[in-house]
Order: C-alpha cells, then sequence, then structure tokens
C-alpha cells in the first residue's frame, strides 16, 4: 500500500504579522513531524495573512514575506511542506512554496484570480501559467490555490488528467451563510470527477469584516468526506491517505480518458520529483477524527463571536463597552461579547431618558447580572434637558420630531466616545441588517462606535440567536422580555419599530430579494410582496447609502453584506423596476 500522511493545518493568522504567523507555522511543522507526517499544507498567503490588500504595494513588505519564508523553510528538515506567500518575479504572485527537508524545490502561482464580491486580488496579482505534479514520496500531487479549485475545467482537474493522485488545495474562503454545504458540494463533484483525493486546508479566524471558518475537508475519490477539521477554531487534520484507492477507482471510470474541453498543451504541467517512496518507519498511531457539522444558527453565532474576539484582541484592545438599552440587540451584543472576551472585559452602560421604561432598566440589567459583566448607569436627561433649552429659540414652533429622537441618540453616542476616550475601552455598536438596510438608525448616535458585530444581522435572525444562546445556557441568559416585547428605540412616548418599518418578518423577506439577490421591484411583488411596501422599502434602502458608508466595520456573515460586498454610489438616479 503507498500511503501518505498528510496533515492540514488550519491556523489563524493576523494580516500582516509577519513573524507571528511564522512562528505558528513553525510551531504546526514541529508537530507535524513528531507524528510521522510526510507532507503537512497551510492556507493561502499564510505568512502575511489574508488578504493583505494594498500592503502589497510597499516593497519592504513583500522583502519582508520572503525573509520569512527562508526562515519556514529552513525549518522543514525530514517532512515536506506546502506554504502559501507572496511571490515576486517579473509580478506579484499569489504562491505556495514547496519545500522539503529544508529546500524549496519549487512554487506555484494561483491561475484563477478572484474578483468579485469581498475579492479584489486583479489589483494585485498576475495570474499563474503552470500547474506542475509534485512527486511526494513516490506520490503524485497537484497542489492549487483556493479559486483554482472552483472551476470543472481548472488547474486541479488538468492534474488529475496528467496524472496527479492528490489534489491539494491550500485556501482562505470566508465564510457565510451555507458556504460550508457550498464547499462540500464542489469539492466532492471535484474528487469524483477526476478520480483523485481532494485535500482542502482553510483559513481559521477573523480580519475586519470577514470570518475564516476553518473546515477544512479530505474527500476520497468517491466524494466522500474522510476527515474534516473543526469550525471556527485552530485545528491539524492529520490523515492516512490510501492512494492505491484512488487508483482502483480509476480504474472503474472511464470518464478522465476522455479528453476535457480544456486544451491540455496550452497549460504547462511539468511533473515535479521531491522525494521517492519509501516504506514509512513505524508512525504513531492517530486517532479517528470525526466533526460533526454545525446547523446554520450555531454557524452563525460562532462567527459572531470568533469575528469580536479576533477583531478586539488582533487591534490591541482589552475591553469592549456596550450601551444596553434592554432590548433585544444590545442583549445578543453584549452575549456574544461576554463569549469572545470573558464577562470581565465587557462593560456595559444603561443611559436612560424619560422614554425609557421600568422594564427597560430591569432587563438591562438582568441581563448584565446573567452574564456576570459589570454595568454603570449614566442618565442623559440633564443633557437632553440642556440641549432642548439651547435649541428652544430655534425649534419654536415645531412640533417635537425626528430632531428631537436623534438628539437623544447623539447624546448616548457622546457618552460612549467619552468613556472609550477615557478607558481605551472599544465601543461595540448594536444596529442589525434591517436597521441599516432602511437607515433606521442615527448617524453619530447610536451608529458610533468601533465595530458593529451583527451589522450583518438580519433582524429575525437576531431573534433567532437569542434564542439558541438561551437554548445552549438552559435558561434565559436573555430575558425573555427582551425576546418578546413589541421592538422600540424608546425615543418618544409609546414608539414602536413598526410605526417607522414594516413588520421585521415583513422587511427581511424584501431586504434579502433586493439586497442580496439584486431582484427588482416587480420580481419581489411577484413573489408575494405588498407592491407599496416594496416600493417603501426599496426608498429606504437605496436613501441611505450615505450612512453605510460611516457606519463601523462589522462581521459578514451572509453572502452579500454591506461594504466589500455591495458597493453602490451614493449619488444614484436609477430607480429601476
Amino acid at each position: 500500500m503507498r500511503i501518505l500522511r498528510l496533515a492540514m493545518a488550519q491556523i489563524n493568522c493576523t494580516v500582516g504579522d509577519l513573524e507571528g504567523n511564522s512562528r505558528k507555522i513553525a510551531a504546526r511543522i514541529d508537530d507535524a513531524r513528531r507524528l510521522g507526517v510526510d507532507l503537512i499544507a497551510f492556507p493561502e498567503l499564510v505568512i502575511t495573512g489574508y488578504p493583505p490588500e494594498d500592503l502589497l504595494l510597499k516593497t519592504a513588505f513583500i522583502s519582508d514575506n520572503i525573509r520569512l519564508l527562508r526562515q519556514v523553510i529552513d525549518q522543514t528538515k525530514g517532512i515536506a511542506a506546502v506554504i502559501g506567500h507572496v511571490e515576486a518575479a517579473d509580478d506579484l504572485y499569489n504562491a505556495v512554496a514547496i519545500a522539503n527537508n529544508g529546500k524549496l524545490v519549487g512554487t506555484y502561482n494561483k491561475m484563477f484570480l478572484p474578483n468579485y464580491g469581498v475579492f479584489d486580488e486583479n489589483r494585485y496579482f498576475q495570474s499563474g501559467k503552470r500547474c506542475p505534479i509534485w512527486t511526494i514520496k513516490g506520490i503524485h500531487v497537484g497542489v492549487s490555490i483556493c479559486e483554482d479549485i472552483w472551476y470543472a475545467e481548472g488547474p486541479a482537474t488538468m492534474q488529475a488528467r496528467m496524472g496527479a493522485e492528490v489534489l491539494l488545495n491550500v485556501s482562505a474562503s470566508p465564510f457565510h451563510k451555507n458556504k460550508r454545504i457550498e464547499r462540500h458540494r464542489m469539492l466532492s463533484t471535484r474528487a469524483s470527477d477526476s478520480g483523485a483525493i481532494v485535500c482542502y486546508v482553510n483559513m481559521v479566524g477573523g480580519q475586519d469584516e470577514l470570518i475564516f471558518d476553518g473546515d477544512s475537508v479530505i474527500i476520497d475519490s468517491r466524494g466522500t468526506i474522510l476527515a474534516e477539521g473543526k469550525q471556527f477554531e485552530e485545528d491539524m487534520v492529520v490523515v492516512d491517505l490510501d492512494v492505491e484507492e484512488a487508483f482502483r477507482s480509476r480504474l472503474h471510470d472511464p470518464r478522465r480518458r476522455k479528453r476535457g474541453t480544456l486544451v491540455d498543451e496550452e497549460i504547462k504541467t511539468p511533473t515535479i520529483f521531491v522525494s521517492s517512496w519509501t516504506e514509512a518507519p513505524a508512525r504513531p498511531v492517530l486517532p479517528k477524527m470525526h466533526i460533526d457539522p454545525m446547523a446554520s444558527v450555531a454557524e452563525a453565532y460562532s462567527a459572531l463571536v470568533l469575528g469580536t474576539r479576533d477583531y478586539v484582541h488582533k487591534n490591541g484592545f482589552k475591553k469592549v463597552m456596550i450601551g444596553l438599552s434592554g432590548g433585544i440587540d444590545s442583549s445578543l451584543v453584549a452575549t456574544v461579547a461576554v463569549d469572545a472576551l470573558g464577562a470581565e472585559n465587557v462593560v456595559g452602560v444603561l443611559m436612560p431618558s424619560r422614554f425609557t421604561s421600568e422594564m427597560s432598566n430591569t432587563d438591562a440589567t438582568a441581563l448584565a447580572k446573567n452574564l456576570g459583566m459589570d454595568h454603570k448607569t449614566v442618565s442623559i436627561e440633564s443633557v437632553f434637558r440642556a440641549y432642548l433649552a439651547e435649541l428652544a429659540p430655534h425649534f419654536e414652533g415645531s412640533p417635537f420630531g425626528l430632531a428631537e429622537e436623534n438628539l437623544q441618540a447623539r447624546i448616548r453616542g457622546n457618552l460612549l466616545m467619552a468613556l472609550s476616550n477615557k478607558f481605551g475601552w472599544l465601543v461595540l455598536t448594536t444596529g442589525n441588517k434591517s436597521e441599516i438596510a432602511t437607515g433606521y438608525c442615527t448617524l453619530y448616535g447610536d451608529m458610533a462606535g468601533g465595530f458593529a458585530v451583527i451589522k450583518d444581522v438580519p433582524k429575525t435572525l437576531v431573534y433567532e440567536l437569542a434564542n439558541y444562546r438561551n437554548g445552549l445556557a438552559g435558561k434565559d441568559i436573555i430575558p425573555r422580555n427582551a425576546i418578546e416585547r413589541v421592538p422600540t428605540a424608546e425615543l418618544r412616548e409609546g414608539q414602536k419599530d413598526s410605526d417607522s418599518l414594516p413588520l421585521y418578518e415583513v422587511l427581511d423577506p424584501i431586504l434579502h430579494a433586493y439586497v442580496e439577490e439584486d431582484k427588482s421591484l416587480s420580481q419581489i411583488v411577484a413573489m408575494g410582496c405588498d407592491e407599496a411596501t416594496v416600493k417603501r422599502v426599496i426608498t429606504m434602502v437605496d436613501r441611505n447609502e450615505y450612512k453605510r458608508r460611516q457606519a463601523a466595520p462589522g462581521i459578514k456573515i451572509t453572502p452579500r453584506a454591506f461594504g466589500k460586498d455591495r458597493r453602490l454610489p451614493i449619488t444614484n438616479g436609477y430607480r429601476g423596476t
């Protein structure tokens, strides 16, 4: 039997922390060597972190990345490794180095550069033109990078056609809802169509808005999952690959003998020798690896926790602060923050006014007690009265309205930022995607802060997440009142969100169709939605692009988030139907 012991190290990198990333790589190489691993693979651009964006325009950054790569290669004594980095030749390339026994034996440059959604690789990189096969321990391994394997007639297919038995793809694939299902379906198809074992190693961790969910996976030549890494955690997947199984599978499947639509002669696919097959000495026995996949709501919650923890820690903060209103949004954000950072590092601030109900104060206090977090009360009433008195001559003759409502939100924003400046606490904003989409939020008020935890979470999902977290605890960490009460901003007497917005169960499907699927008015109406309501929602979304441009960065969990994903002009005269 020809067995390749493969390790896939899904590690949490920090963009720009070349030294720190390299230390993590070296530690995993040591771990793999102790397990008798033949080949260890790391994620895409693991030296630099992903995405490095305009750091790639700094020549010193490129040079330092190469210097650290050489140091890592020196540490590959007795093992082969695939290491993501930036290659500088005639241009910049998103590349992997193939190292063996302390030497660089070759480089693969990414061929298919994504330039959609959150990706912008054509801005920085040139496409590769070669997809070699590497003979490692006598086994033919085709190496590719992320996007390369998503194409049916891409480099991985070419490598399999030319004899690769193992297709190794190193990736930095961001998470969004249902991404795991999409990935596994594609990888399973690629494995069964090529008759090769597909090994996919993904990055894990938060980087600004993006979350990398790990979930590295190995799929046999029949399309069946052999092993899977943890979701949203660092992990190292170590498996003995039975390469003979892939060969036997090919004997029963004649499809690969037929010529594909890709003209083979256009792409160079040389075979590069690294090491020959030798009978392995006795090695440690590997435990069986089994991961139970998370449900969709559990994935979303885990993504929010990981994204919050990494944003706070990687940017050098120790504590965060949240304005607690007693409502479900601030309650969920506080709960995520405590799970991410520990109760000792989260401070809640209650800022009641004349319109704040006793229920809100009670629920906010109960939440803080349930979570074990510190909380303070800073009333805005005296400041609000002073503002009204100062503005009275100018507001004379006009009724209490939006200006007075927003004034309260801005006072609260000022107080939070004052505490942030004094103590160095990062302010977490609490607006959800439904509010941000429609502009139901106040610039320099409830939008003031450093990080927007639930910016990409529709209101209906906020309720699901709150109930999910309470279910994990087996009790109501988030008070039942906060979940069941009618949503209100409490900026005027008797105010309800539904005074300004459609009910959230009506609003969210319209927003999903318009924002995430780019459906037109007529298409959304055809879904069974009320035409007047759809027109109203579309107008609110279009009119409030300027607000979203000034919002804090926040965690992406849907296929199309505001910001890097969805980019529309502020000055926009188009009103399509």
